[in-house]
C-alpha cells in the first residue's frame, strides 16, 4: 500500500457503541446486577471488568458459570429488555465529543459505521436517538460469526461500507474492542471510559473525543497509518 497523501482522509470511521458513542455501561450493569441479585450471586469488580467490551454470548457464558440457571438466549434477551427500558427512561447520555465528531465526519463526507457487540435492537434504538444520517451502517453482535476480540466484526464493518479495512479508523473504549480493531487492520484509537487502556493494542490513546473534528482525526489517521507502513517496511 502506498503512503497516504498529505490530505487523504480515512475511507470510513468504525465506532464501538457502549462506552464510546453512548455512556450505556451503567444500563448494562443495572440489568446484570438485577439478574444476579435474583439468584443471590454477587458480581466482583474483576468479573465486571471482564464483561466490558465482551460479546454478549461470551458474557452470558460467564453468567452461567457464576450460577445463573438460564439459557444463553434467555440471559441476552433479559439484558436487551433492561437496557432498552433504561434508554427510554433516562434518555441518551452521549460520550463527550462523540456526536459532534459524528456530525463533523458526516459534513466532510466520511462515512461512519457502528460495530457493536450489543444486539441489533439495542443498536437500532441508540442510532434512532441520533440525528439522521450520522451512521451509514450497523454491525451488531447477533449478526457476526465471531465476537470481539476476533477481527470479524470490524472486517464486516468495512465490507458493509465497501471500503478497505486498512483505510479505516476504529474508535474503541475497551482492550477487547481494541484487540478486534487492531487485528482487523484498521487504525485503532482507544478512548478510555471505565477501563485503563495502557496495555491495550491501540495505535494511540486519546483522553477524550471532545474537540476532535474530521480534520484532526484525518491528520492523526494519516500519521499513524504512514508510521505503520514505515515500520512494516523495515521489518
Amino acid at each position: 500500500m502506498s503512503p497516504l497523501s498529505p490530505h487523504e482522509a480515512p475511507a470510513a470511521v468504525l465506532w464501538d457503541m457502549d462506552g464510546t458513542v453512548i455512556d450505556s455501561e451503567p444500563l448494562w450493569l443495572d440489568a446484570e446486577l438485577s439478574m444476579l441479585a435474583r439468584y443471590g450471586i454477587e458480581l466482583t469488580a474483576e468479573t465486571r471488568d471482564r464483561l466490558i467490551g465482551s460479546g454478549l454470548r461470551r458474557a452470558a457464558l460467564v453468567f452461567q458459570e457464576l450460577g445463573v440457571p438460564l439459557g444463553i438466549d434467555e440471559i441476552i434477551a433479559e439484558w436487551e429488555a433492561g437496557v432498552i427500558a433504561g434508554l427510554r427512561a433516562a434518555g441518551p447520555q452521549w460520550r463527550p465529543g462523540a456526536v459532534e465528531l459524528l456530525e463533523s465526519l458526516a459534513a466532510a463526507g466520511i462515512p461512519s459505521a457502528l460495530v457493536t457487540m450489543a444486539v441489533r435492537s439495542i443498536a437500532d434504538a441508540v442510532v434512532g436517538l441520533l440525528p439522521d444520517g450520522l451512521f451509514h451502517g450497523i454491525v451488531a453482535g447477533d449478526e457476526v460469526a465471531r465476537e470481539k476480540p476476533d477481527p470479524d466484526p470490524y472486517l464486516r464493518g468495512a465490507a458493509l461500507l465497501g471500503v478497505p479495512i486498512e483505510r479505516c479508523l476504529a474508535i474503541e473504549d475497551s482492550p477487547t474492542g481494541l484487540a478486534s480493531a487492531r487485528a482487523s487492520g484498521a487504525v485503532a484509537i482507544g478512548v478510555p471510559n471505565l477501563l485503563e487502556l495502557g496495555e491495550a493494542p491501540a495505535h494511540e490513546l486519546w483522553p477524550t473525543l471532545a474537540g476532535v473534528d474530521a480534520d484532526r482525526l484525518s491528520e492523526r489517521f494519516r500519521g499513524l497509518r504512514n508510521a505503520d507502513q514505515t515500520t512494516g517496511a523495515q521489518r
